[in-house]
């Protein structure tokens, strides 16, 4: 017998017609992972924590979750990105201190006008009569931030001693923890160039969001995630601790990218503040599977928000095509900082030599500049650009699935042989030369999809060989070079006034 079946035996004897299926040299598959959001929900929410739970829209995440949690929100501002993928969600504890913020009007309208409050994205906008007093604005506001669950927020009337001539809200924030204080208060957003400005006769002071302490644990978090393959991960708090777990659970000799695992995946999340303080935080990371995006302490997104919405361009992005620069990535529905107090170019460079990734805005829409990971030097401290860019990773794993795949299907139950071994036609062995070929073929395969490039350089870099110590066993050198991204365009403007020669 010269062919391998799997299933009719080779001394049948009852006639006549017997076949077997074989899928092997079918598939064409390519494995791609869903995304995955954690963040909390409320307190009394229906979501159980620290467990995964499948998420196809925003309603379901405000019903599960509660309307106004953070994970809701990201969820939200996940789905106006990537309405169609496949994403997941863990809850997580709610517990900490919750931040507040205040909002005190103070005088009598001399006219009548509209104050615009934004939280965060949410404009919350009340109108004010002539002669309105500043407790009676704040009443109405009161009423506004209270009528919408969606809010991060909820609101309390506080008693002073100045009287109606002033009004002073609270601000609670509706989860716990350091989150809180990147909730954006801004009065009158977009200015008096689009008709944003107090009433005259009254004013608003907005004190921002501040007080809030402690981040979950991520530990049970983390055991949840199981051994579920998740692409894109979008991680709202970026404390070192949990910075810290999630790079070990991600790491390459026993975490996520290991050879015992092979689940793969990335970790996005994001932090605002000064040049300065985003410098000295990437300084202190040195991880190739996070990214960490930094952002104007004056961004007009919650960053919890600005991790969703950032997830997702990656997520639609890079499905298509792993290797093309997710760059110009516009996040639908994310506010930028005010003109006058973005990152310069030059703020925009030192962070992205510090492992800090970059947003840019133009015509008032927020765009990803370059998606960096935390990744900057080897294990001797020297400088290392071999994982600089995320996309990298992203290559790395649907070149690795792609090879799992084909090994997997067509070769899962071959016997192993040497070169040179005259074994009949349609026997189920393989060679050295034979996974080589195969090899070869994949290579060019994900050359053509514009994965990688220098197929003839990767021919003479392959190595296949059995392994000297055990027979059973084929070692393989595979040695991709993987198509780059244009990040940088330098021309050299070297003009004339006129030619002195006349073209041929």
């Amino acid at each position: 017998m010269t062919v391998s079946f799997n299933y009719i035996p080779a001394d049948n004897r009852v006639p006549l017609f017997y076949a077997e299926m074989d899928n092997s040299a079918a598939n064409t598959a390519q494995d791609s992972a869903p995304s995955l959001l954690i963040g909390m929900a409320l307190s009394d929410a229906e979501m159980p924590v620290n467990q995964l739970v499948i998420m196809p829209s925003k309603d379901l995440a405000k019903k599960m979750a509660g309307r106004g949690s953070q994970l809701a929100r990201m969820v939200e501002a996940y789905r106006r990105v990537d309405p169609f993928g496949e994403l997941w969600v863990i809850a997580v504890p709610d517990s900490g201190q919750a931040a507040t913020g205040t909002i005190t009007f103070s005088g009598t309208a001399t006219d009548a006008g509209a104050v615009n409050l934004y939280i965060g994205t949410t404009r919350v906008q009340i109108t004010v009569a002539a002669k309105d007093t500043g407790a009676d604005a704040a009443q109405a506001l009161l009423a506004a931030i209270n009528g919408n669950q969606d809010l991060p927020v909820t609101a309390q009337y506080k008693m002073t001693s100045a009287g109606p001539a002033q009004g002073t809200l609270e601000l609670t924030a509706v989860n716990s923890g350091t989150g809180g204080n990147s909730i954006p208060l801004t009065l009158n957003y977009y200015g008096t160039a689009s008709g944003e400005e107090v009433p005259a006769g009254l004013s608003v002071q907005v004190g921002k969001m501040s007080g809030g302490a402690g981040d979950p644990d991520l530990s049970a978090t983390i055991a949840a995630m199981g051994d579920e393959p998740f692409d894109y991960i979008g991680l709202p708090f970026s404390d070192s601790a949990s910075l810290q777990l999630m790079a070990t659970e991600m790491n390459d000799s026993s975490g996520r990218w290991s050879y015992i695992r092979q689940l793969y995946g990335h970790v996005y999340t994001a932090r605002t503040g000064s040049l300065s303080e985003l410098v000295a935080y990437g300084d202190t990371f040195n991880y190739q599977h996070i990214t960490i995006a930094g952002y104007e302490k004056d961004v007009q997104t919650p960053v919890d928000e600005l991790v969703a919405y950032r997830l997702a361009r990656q997520a639609v992005f890079l499905r298509n095509d792993p290797a093309r620069p997710t760059q110009t990535g516009e996040l639908t529905g994310a506010l930028p900082a005010p003109t006058g107090k973005r990152f310069t170019i030059t703020e925009q460079q030192s962070l992205l030599t510090h492992g800090i990734a970059t947003a840019y805005t133009e015509s008032g829409i927020l765009r990803i500049q370059r998606d960096i990971t935390t990744y900057r030097k080897n294990a001797y401290g020297v400088a290392d650009n071999s994982y600089l860019d995320s996309e990298t990773l992203h290559t790395s794993a649907y070149v690795l699935r792609r090879l799992k795949s084909v090994i997997t299907s067509k070769y899962g139950r071959h016997k192993l042989a040497n070169d040179g071994t005259r074994f009949g036609p349609g026997q189920a062995i393989v060679t050295p030369s034979v996974i080589r070929g195969e090899l070869g073929a994949v290579y060019r395969q994900l050359e053509r999809e514009g994965i990688v490039e220098n197929f003839d350089l990767f021919q003479q870099y392959l190595i296949v060989e059995r392994n000297a110590n055990d027979p059973n066993r084929l070692d393989v050198l595979f040695p991709p070079d993987y198509v780059n991204q244009l990040r940088v365009f330098a021309v050299l403007n070297q003009f004339r006034l006129q030619y002195n020669e006349e073209a041929a």
